[in-house]
């Protein structure tokens, strides 16, 4: 089995969340690496969140990119479940997914809730 060098974990970090496009979606499921059985919610004014200029790779081989930037959704109309996974696309809807992710902690969204990472809360790893 093959390894990435550090410095290729960077550039991919830098070509997925920097250079973009990159929109996060949230997920009541755990996708496959086709992308298929994501299950974002749907309706109750969920939308992907468009992270550009929100993460900054931190270089030195690191192979970790922490959001530099408060990533919030807006204020949920409705019940949008309970969030188990992330995943990042290259499109505000469909697209392709390039990286999905289980969170720390299931979250429930319900009513009025908004979702927010606070600076550095979100840390995208490639190792």
């Amino acid at each position: 089995m093959a390894a990435a060098s550090d410095f290729l974990e960077d550039q991919i970090l830098t070509l997925v969340l920097v250079t973009g496009p990159a929109w996060l979606a949230l997920s009541t499921a755990n996708p496959l690496d086709s992308g298929a059985g994501i299950a974002e919610p749907v309706g109750a004014g969920y939308a992907r969140k468009n992270l550009a200029g929100l993460f900054t790779v931190t270089g030195g081989g690191a192979g970790t990119a922490p959001n530099s930037g408060v990533i919030e959704f807006a204020p949920a109309t409705g019940s949008w479940g309970t969030i188990t996974h992330v995943a990042i696309f290259d499109a505000s809807t469909g697209g392709n997914m390039k990286i999905h992710s289980p969170i720390g902690s299931p979250i429930s969204i319900g009513l009025n809730q908004v979702l927010r990472f606070i600076v550095n809360a979100f840390t995208m790893t490639v190792a």
